[in-house]
């Protein structure tokens, strides 16, 4: 019999003594007065002296670390990523409750009665007068509680990695807090929260490849959405003038420490607003974010102190210039100039080959929180034009740590335009790029009814999250990131095989 075998062997044989005991090895409800971070809290700076007259208390938790002494034994509870110490005395909590604690396993629950003190060495404890057990565990937790290191391990198992590592905890309370503040700003500002479909007949609002599926009952292929951008300007259209969502987005590409395939988005419109607009609303945004998540717009990343209380902006030409690196600098005339941004680039036209450029010599090093407006018309299709610069558009996109984290424009509301735009997107399809946007005839429809002037936007929140929790990974900030599926799990069938003898 393997190790493993024979662990689960003896954790299954514990279940039967600790039921013999009159315990429930899978226990119900049960009350306790604090979670063990409120009592670090209130108690955590409170002397010896002023924790009496007794401090009563019910905790609960995952046990860590027993130690036993003859009659009496240590333990450490883990809850909400904190922990405090427990100590048992056999005439404190009577024979049975100790013959409990002596059967404990590194990772059961338990649920302890008793009152506040602290130890010889100092250390805040609860000195148990009662026990009771919650949750009994089969499998073995990492070694000695070091933590859980293996990277594939860590994405697979996220509830093992929640358990062995308390510092994740805090990635996913601080994103958590980040998508509270983004909510809490936009409905301060008369934004309304919306739904959109997940599953559409055209998938549009982005240039993505996307994911199919079949609905049985009607047979029709649908797609996941890409972006839900077409049908929250449907609802501009339709008179709810500020609205967002804090969407799931699906676009099948490929994996890196930047992409996931599901990703989380916020995407907001607001009317009578433009680019121009959602910039300056973008710094205020960013900066309350930053602060919320953090306690100060400065924050620290690998790639150096980002500050959030300030956003550099360059038009795409001027980025070009400004951090062209190496030889042959440019002049904003050469960025200008259609021959020579076709000499620098493989692209079919002088607006593929400004983004290109951009993107091979600009995006990497954009570390500080940055905004590049006034787009190509070519990768845009949904954004209005510039009055004085019909081949641009009044686009821009948020950079920091050299990802983009926001994309944002004035719409284009007009349906006859917007009709081109989509055909010149079929054009660039057919010339190969899969990814170019679909004609969505019903949304033109819903842009003939009149869309006043408005401004959009989406933020990547797990780009965020990544930046504001200093994670190297975007599977860092995702609880659940799309990974190979594994192998077979023998778990069942070893817990098979054992309940048959």
């Amino acid at each position: 019999m393997s190790l493993e075998d024979e662990l689960l062997k003896q954790r299954l044989e514990r279940i039967r003594e600790i039921e013999e005991l009159g315990y429930r090895a899978y226990g119900r409800r049960y009350e306790f007065t604090h979670t063990i971070p409120e009592i670090l809290a209130a108690y955590g700076a409170k002397t010896a002296e002023e924790l009496t007259p007794e401090t009563h208390v019910r905790i609960a938790g995952r046990v860590l670390t027993p130690r036993y002494m003859g009659k009496a034994g240590f333990a450490h509870v883990q809850q909400n990523g904190e922990r405090l110490q427990i100590y048992v005395k056999k005439d404190a909590v009577g024979e049975r409750d100790f013959r409990l604690f002596k059967m404990l396993d590194i990772g059961d629950i338990l649920g302890v009665e008793g009152y506040l003190f602290r130890t010889r060495t100092g250390e805040l404890s609860v000195h148990a007068e009662k026990l009771e057990f919650l949750s009994k565990t089969l499998l073995s937790m990492p070694e000695k509680w070091h933590g859980l290191a293996d990277v594939e391990t860590r994405y697979r198992q996220r509830y093992l990695d929640l358990i062995a590592n308390p510092e994740v905890r805090k990635v996913f309370v601080t994103r958590a807090r980040i998508i509270a503040c983004l909510r809490r700003q936009l409905e301060a500002r008369g934004f309304i929260e919306v739904e959109t479909p997940m599953m559409q007949p055209l998938y549009g609002g982005a240039t993505a490849r996307p994911f199919i599926t079949h609905h049985n009952t009607l047979d029709i292929d649908l797609y996941l959405r890409i972006a839900p951008e077409l049908y929250l300007k449907r609802l501009v259209v339709g008179g709810l003038e500020r609205v967002y969502e804090i969407n799931r987005n699906f676009r099948n590409e490929g994996l890196s420490t930047q992409h996931n395939p599901e990703f989380t988005m916020l995407e907001f419109y607001q009317a009578y607003t433009d680019y121009r607009g959602l910039m300056d609303f973008s710094a205020e945004l960013l900066a309350q974010v930053a602060l919320d998540a953090t306690g100060s717009t400065e924050v620290e990343y690998d790639t150096g102190k980002l500050d959030f209380g300030r956003l550099e902006r360059y038009s795409m030409r001027e980025a070009v210039v400004h951090f062209w690196e190496g030889e042959g600098c440019p002049t904003l005339d050469n960025v200008c100039d259609p021959e020579w941004l076709l000499r620098h680039s493989g692209k079919a036209t002088a607006g593929e080959a400004l983004t290109d450029i951009f993107e091979r010599v600009v995006e990497h090093q954009l570390i500080q929180p940055t905004i590049i407006f006034d787009y190509p018309v070519e990768t845009s299709p949904l954004s209005k034009n510039k009055p004085e610069d019909p081949a641009f558009v009044e686009r821009f996109e948020i950079y920091a740590a050299g990802m983009e984290i926001g994309n944002a424009y004035t719409e284009l509301n007009d349906p006859q335009e917007q009709r081109r735009r989509f055909e010149m997107q079929l054009a660039m399809r057919e010339r190969g790029d899969e990814e170019a946007h679909q004609m969505d005839e019903d949304y033109i429809r819903a842009l003939a009814y009149g869309m006043p002037p408005t401004g959009g936007e989406g933020i990547g929140i797990d780009r965020l999250a990544m930046i504001l929790t200093g994670s190297r990974s975007i599977r860092d900030v995702i609880l659940f990131p799309l990974l190979r599926p594994e192998g077979p799990i023998d778990l069942v069938r070893l817990m098979r095989e054992l309940d048959r003898k």
